[in-house]
């Protein structure tokens, strides 16, 4: 599901990108962030201006629901050749739950969900007003919820300027930190504003100029819930989206900045063919006065009512169709989930295609039910995510085996020249994305 929406929208041949950072001594850490930062209203013309020497920068861009498969769909070109010309991955495989905001935070924190607390996109709190809901900003501002620390905290910490285009997190200040440049999630802000402000944030002076940078779209996400992963609609999506790249792209190269560029280009996560039809009307298994329900979908939790435990465990945790239930504690050990206390006591994990919810629901929405889903086991081929990287510090021309998206976060701290946190990741993968001389 697209980040901060309900769940859930040239060819040229391209050249990119560039050289490996490390941080600027002189650039001062800045404690918090009041507001956002518009790069864009700073923009000087720099064009014609090649950057100083030992400018590097590292540009993160996510593609929410991009699955690993549609790159071979061919209306992708300029994410194909890049692809061509650096590393791709056969799939990025993402953290369990298989959704957005829990892999988002795992990508930029090396730490699976269950380590760094988001959990799910709706998690229970202390009481219904203390809930955290993926969409609604009144409630993930809180930096309570967030742990670990993500790639711009530790940037900033040691000097390096971030800045960060509708990344889950970046507008909360966890432990103090925001980027120095950050901007609220905005359905309405079109995929070329977004990029029109990374470059204008490429322009700034250099007092100020980021070295990493993040970009989100959810256009592809979206349009994959609405019409279905196989439909006409997501392939506009994808040419969309690899248009808009083609203009950062070309803005990079209008800057003289390929040479000091590279660029890691993924998703949070692929999609599967849903429908009304492959829906499980839970409340005819158990009965939800008894037994609370924290989230429907593919993830669903559940908690007993007091004194209600035996009849909930009782009812769920039997074989079902379509669906396996686990006290939290008895979750498969490969899914690195169900140690974290926010995790509801009885989980249940949708067949793929297959979706959680009431027969309500489903009498008052089954006509807009959702045609694309994930969240699913994430070692199902269509949770396969996209991993291209492109840039001096990168192979050329390299396919490698997929792996898991924790190890994204110490790739990450390597270009930047810091040292990683407390993280979860395997730093050997990246020995098979960079150039044997880094």
């Amino acid at each position: 599901m697209p980040y901060a929406l309900t769940c859930p929208a040239s060819l040229r041949r391209l050249v990119l990108l560039a050289s490996f950072t490390l941080l600027n001594a002189c650039a001062q850490t800045p404690a918090t962030v009041p507001a956002a930062d518009d790069g864009a209203a700073n923009m000087t013309a720099t064009a014609d201006r090649a950057p100083a020497s030992g400018d590097t920068y590292l540009l993160l861009v996510s593609i929410d629901g991009f699955r690993a498969d549609y790159l071979d769909r061919g209306v992708t070109p300029r994410i194909a050749a890049l692809a061509a010309e650096g590393v791709r991955a056969d799939a990025l495989r993402p953290a369990f739950p298989s959704l957005t905001f829990p892999n988002h935070y795992t990508i930029v924190t090396g730490l699976y969900p269950d380590h760094h607390g988001i959990v799910h996109n709706r998690i229970e709190g202390d009481g219904e007003k203390n809930n955290f809901v993926y969409n609604d900003a009144s409630t993930t501002a809180d930096a309570r919820w967030w742990g670990g620390e993500p790639i711009w905290v530790g940037a900033e910490r040691r000097g390096v300027r971030t800045a960060t285009m509708f990344w889950p997190g970046s507008d909360v200040a966890i432990d103090g930190i925001r980027p120095s440049h950050w901007k609220p999630f905005d359905r309405g802000f079109s995929p070329d504003q977004r990029v029109d402000t990374v470059l204008g944030w490429l322009d700034l002076p250099a007092a100020r100029r980021p070295r990493f940078i993040t970009l989100y779209f959810e256009q592809v996400d979206r349009a994959g819930h609405d019409s279905g992963p196989d439909s006409a609609e997501v392939n506009a999506a994808l040419a969309e989206i690899d248009a808009t790249l083609g203009r950062l792209l070309d803005g990079i190269a209008q800057r003289r900045l390929r040479d000091a560029m590279n660029l890691v280009l993924l998703s949070d996560h692929g999609q599967t063919a849903s429908s009304a039809e492959r829906a499980i009307a839970v409340d005819e298994i158990v009965d939800l006065k008894r037994v609370r329900a924290i989230n429907f979908g593919v993830v669903a939790g559940f908690t007993p009512q007091p004194g209600e435990q035996r009849y909930a465990y009782d009812a769920l945790l039997k074989a079902h169709p379509h669906m396996q239930c686990w006290r939290r504690a008895q979750i498969p050990a490969r899914f690195h989930y169900g140690t974290n206390a926010r995790i509801p006591p009885i989980v249940c994990l949708a067949e793929p295609g297959w979706v959680i919810t009431t027969s309500t629901w489903l009498a008052d929405r089954g006509s807009h039910f959702s045609r694309g889903e994930h969240g699913y086991d994430n070692a199902l081929p269509d949770m396969g995510a996209l991993f291209v990287a492109n840039g001096p510090a990168f192979r050329r021309g390299a396919r490698v085996p997929a792996f898991d998206n924790v190890d994204v976060y110490p790739l990450l701290a390597r270009l930047l020249g810091i040292a990683p946190a407390r993280n979860d990741g395997n730093p050997q993968t990246m020995r098979g994305l960079l150039r044997e001389d880094r």
